[in-house]
């Protein structure tokens, strides 16, 4: 069985293609035969890993064809030489977005990956085909908290990201600050996380308290996960994915949100104040709470710091290595797809 692994025509990388890359690197150096087909050249390759030219590609009925969700034409070559298509589902929303009119995913011949347990329950919904889960996996040795990190904080550090949803992070911003002023406190610090690599990324939540989460809809957000894995508390949106490791802190009486769909039992609890997708009152409201935790040096926060340690563990990229490898010895036995 050989794995081929399509690449969508992006010049710059984004979170969908870093898993693409993790996967394929995982697959090469775990023994199996794999190779990523970038659509155009100029597409960002994962370092050591084969490389089929797209005019070269010449699949077989053996052969396994992962595509992201977002990419139904790229499909085309494994449908013709009826090999084993998989469709990686990295983000819920473009599932049936992607779909040429009149189409329908029950009239493909396919199979479903999904990216967080949320996903895999809208798949299963709109498809009719339920699909294994392959989480993505965060670099632990880069994304840590500060060694000198302080309990407590009299002017809270915010980071944010203003390619998640800007308008609403700015309404909430504005919210947040108004409210801080009513009091009588100082504005807080905060730190925009744009255009960065990934070193800068991990410097940057390093050194903030709270990070707020604007995005949606998610696949599996790393953004908030990274944030936690470097310190921060987490507050904001979970985009409907996020919820695959985001648990509850925030009391419900100031706008803390619960998921309406069935979620699996994890051995940890509230590690973020979650809102509902685009409730900026609520989400100024989290924030207040926290800035308030902090100032005071509440116990909730030493519950909530140990809450995300425990989930950071679960999301390491050795975690992933070893869920790709499993997923694929049962591909070669033909359990799954």
């Amino acid at each position: 069985m050989r794995t081929f692994i399509f690449l969508p025509p992006l010049k710059g990388m984004t979170g969908g293609v870093a898993v693409l890359h993790q996967v394929a690197q995982h697959l090469h150096s775990g023994g199996f035969t794999v190779s990523v087909v970038p659509r155009e050249a100029g597409t960002p390759l994962p370092e050591g890993v084969p490389v089929c030219p797209w005019q070269d590609l010449a699949l077989t009925p053996d052969d396994l064809w992962l595509v992201p969700e977002g990419w139904v034409n790229a499909l085309m070559p494994g449908l013709q030489a009826k090999a084993r298509n998989v469709v990686y589902v990295q983000n819920w929303s473009y599932l049936l977005s992607a779909l040429p009119e009149g189409v329908h995913w029950p009239q493909l011949d396919v199979s479903f990956l999904n990216v967080s347990e949320p996903v895999a329950w809208f798949t299963q919904q709109v498809t009719g085909r339920q699909g294994p889960i392959l989480r993505p996996g965060i670099n632990t040795a880069l994304f840590h908290p500060a060694s000198d990190a302080p309990a407590s904080a009299s002017v809270p550090v915010i980071a944010w990201m203003p390619r998640k949803n800007k308008a609403l992070a700015v309404r909430i911003r504005e919210t947040f600050e108004a409210r801080r002023a009513l009091l009588g406190k100082q504005p807080a610090r905060w730190v925009e996380i744009h255009g960065m690599s990934p070193q800068q990324v991990a410097e940057a939540l390093r050194s903030a308290h709270i990070f707020l989460a604007t995005g949606f809809p998610e696949g599996c957000p790393l953004p908030p996960l990274e944030a936690l894995a470097s310190g921060c508390i987490v507050t904001g949106f979970s985009g409907m994915g996020g919820w695959d490791y985001m648990r509850q802190a925030m009391p419900p009486e100031l706008g803390g949100h619960a998921p309406w769909w069935p979620q699996r039992e994890v051995p940890w609890q509230g590690n973020s104040l979650i809102v509902a997708d685009a409730d900026v009152a609520a989400a100024a409201n989290g924030l207040e709470l926290t800035a308030g935790w902090l100032e005071s040096g509440a116990p909730e926060l030493m519950a909530l710091r140990q809450n995300s340690a425990a989930t950071v563990a679960a999301y390491t990229v050795e975690k992933q290595r070893e869920a790709v490898l499993g997923l694929w010895r049962e591909a070669e036995n033909k359990k799954i797809f």
